[in-house]
C-alpha cells in the first residue's frame, strides 16, 4: 500500500484538473438554473430546492388585498401567485442568476422559453417594477397601469408599503 504522502501529488493533479475544468465553464452557464418551478408567491419561485426571487419586480404579498373600482376587496397577492403558476404550468423554466438578496435567495430573470416571466408579471398587472433595485420593468408597469390590468384596475398599496404595516 502506498504511503499517504505518495498519494498527495496525484490528488493535487485531480483537484487542479477539476478546478481548471470548472473555471472553463462560462460563468453564464454556472449562473443558470433550469427545471420545473414551484411558485412560492408572485415574485418568488423554487427550482430544485433553490429559492429564486424574480429580480426587478415586486408582487403583492400572499395575504395582501387590493380594492376593485367598485370598492370590493380581492386577494390580489394570491391571484398574482396563481397567475404565475398558471403561466408556468409544468413547463421548464430557466433563470439567469445575478446574485443573492439579503434573504439568500437567488436574484434572477426567469424565462419560459424566450418569455421574460419577470416582465410578463409586470406587463399583466400582477406585480410592479421594483424601482429601488431596478428600472428594467418601468415601461411594462406604465403599460399595465394604462390598461388598468389586474392590480391597476382599482387601488392597492405598493407591496413594500404593505410589508411595512403588516
Amino acid at each position: 500500500m502506498p504511503k499517504p504522502s505518495a498519494l498527495l501529488p496525484p490528488l493535487l493533479v485531480v483537484v487542479s484538473v477539476l478546478t481548471l475544468a470548472f473555471s472553463a465553464i462560462p460563468s453564464c452557464a454556472r449562473d443558470r438554473l433550469t427545471g420545473r418551478a414551484s411558485v412560492v408567491d408572485g415574485d418568488t419561485i423554487e427550482i430544485h430546492g433553490q429559492r429564486i426571487r424574480l429580480e426587478g419586480i415586486d408582487a403583492p404579498e400572499s395575504r395582501q388585498t387590493c380594492t376593485e373600482a367598485n370598492g370590493k376587496a380581492w386577494r390580489c397577492g394570491k391571484a398574482a401567485a396563481f397567475a404565475l403558476a398558471d403561466k408556468i404550468g409544468t413547463a421548464t423554466v430557466t433563470c439567469q442568476a445575478h446574485g443573492k438578496d439579503r434573504y439568500k435567495r437567488v436574484l434572477a430573470i426567469c424565462y419560459l422559453s424566450k418569455l421574460d416571466l419577470n416582465g410578463w408579471m409586470v406587463r399583466n398587472g400582477w406585480s410592479v417594477a421594483y424601482r429601488k433595485y431596478s428600472t428594467a420593468y418601468v415601461s411594462d408597469e406604465d403599460k399595465a397601469r394604462l390598461n388598468k390590468a389586474n392590480i391597476w384596475s382599482g387601488t392597492f398599496d405598493m407591496p413594500w408599503d404593505w410589508r411595512k404595516t403588516h
